[in-house]
């Protein structure tokens, strides 16, 4: 097939250090290639991929200091897809709900991945507005604050095999990797860490707005907690693996509903277990005393630190590949993208007259 693989611009794909997303489309698009599918990436310059290279942007926005607006180019990047829509089968969309309108006015089969949270009053009104426009959730709970949308499917992410090196070992630290954003829960991580008393290291992104929150809220428990807790900043690459590889168990304590979550099959693709929220996709991902521990409050998470050591973390890795590799991921979207055309191509044959 021939297929358009449309990403945001904030990042490139995929990206150096922090983005899930852009990550996502770079196993998807690599995978496509080298199941031999004509693949066409819309992304930022940057980006480096085995697909033909089309770029909304010299450089990922996040990591260039004139950009000012982001939304202007991804305007253009609209235009860069539809101007020539014969060369595609079928578009791929990974950046939201931009192309909404162009989808409606340009008869081309189309599927769009949500990646983030569905806020239901803002989010409600634009689906109601095109229940024509495919959807994919990447998770069952992703869909739960507007289930009567288009949804095609729901595709688990998936990672590459040899994208994170196993560790039969974990090390003597609990790790905690994202955003610094208080939805991500790095006050309870701190809680957790001191009350079972065992070394804590922060691997954080700290965007622009988040900045204020670290220093009025995080900088002083790190100050409080001495040298137990130690924050690292970002990290991607060989550090990642080695972070995740290295830990005890991974902290994800979330408090909200988090859509996916692709730290956590990052961690298990280590064969490091994770202790988690029972919130958003927690649940679908990972299975309560195999993979890590699903808990509710602090003091459950103090108690499933002290039991890590029963779970075995071969069987994480196991899970990891027999659910979250990449070539299932792709195979998903694969389905999707046949069924789209097949039902793209029945519309266009025109009708028999009596």
């Amino acid at each position: 097939m021939r297929i358009a693989q449309v990403a945001p611009l904030y990042e490139s794909v995929p990206p150096g250090l922090y983005g899930g997303t852009e990550r996502i489309v770079s196993y998807l698009t690599e995978e496509l290639v080298r199941l031999g599918h004509d693949v066409t990436l819309f992304a930022s310059g940057d980006s480096e991929t085995a697909a033909r290279l089309v770029a909304g942007c010299p450089r990922a926005l996040w990591r260039d200091r004139q950009v000012r607006e982001t939304l202007p180019h991804h305007i253009r990047l609209m235009e860069l897809v539809f101007r020539d829509l014969d060369r595609f089968d079928v578009l791929h969309f990974h950046c939201d709900y931009v192309h909404f309108p162009l989808v409606r006015r340009h008869r081309c089969a189309s599927v769009t991945t949500m990646h983030g949270y569905m806020h239901p009053h803002d989010l409600g009104p634009l689906l109601a507005e095109y229940p024509e426009v495919p959807l994919v959730s990447i998770s069952h709970n992703q869909r739960a604050p507007v289930p009567g949308a288009n949804w095609q499917a729901t595709i688990h992410h998936g990672l590459p095999r040899d994208a994170f090196t196993f560790s039969d070992t974990g090390g003597d630290y609990l790790a905690f990797l994202g955003r610094m954003s208080p939805e991500k829960g790095v006050e309870r991580a701190i809680a957790i860490a001191r009350s079972a008393n065992v070394p804590l290291k922060i691997a954080a992104k700290i965007y622009p707005e988040e900045q204020g929150y670290f220093d009025a809220r995080i900088a002083p428990l790190l100050r409080d907690a001495g040298s137990l807790v130690e924050f690292i900043g970002e990290v991607g690459g060989r550090q990642k693996n080695q972070f995740l590889g290295g830990a005890r168990a991974l902290l994800f304590p979330i408090e909200w509903a988090e859509p996916f979550g692709l730290v956590m099959i990052e961690a298990l693709a280590c064969g490091t277990p994770v202790i988690a929220w029972s919130k958003g996709s927690v649940p679908e991902v990972l299975t309560d005393d195999v993979t890590g521990y699903i808990v509710d409050t602090v003091t459950d998470a103090v108690q499933a630190v002290g039991r890590v050591a029963e779970l075995d973390r071969r069987a994480c890795r196991r899970a990891f590949e027999q659910r979250f590799d990449a070539a299932r991921m792709t195979r998903d979207y694969i389905e999707v993208y046949r069924r789209l055309v097949e039902s793209s191509a029945a519309r266009d044959i025109p009708s028999a007259r009596p």
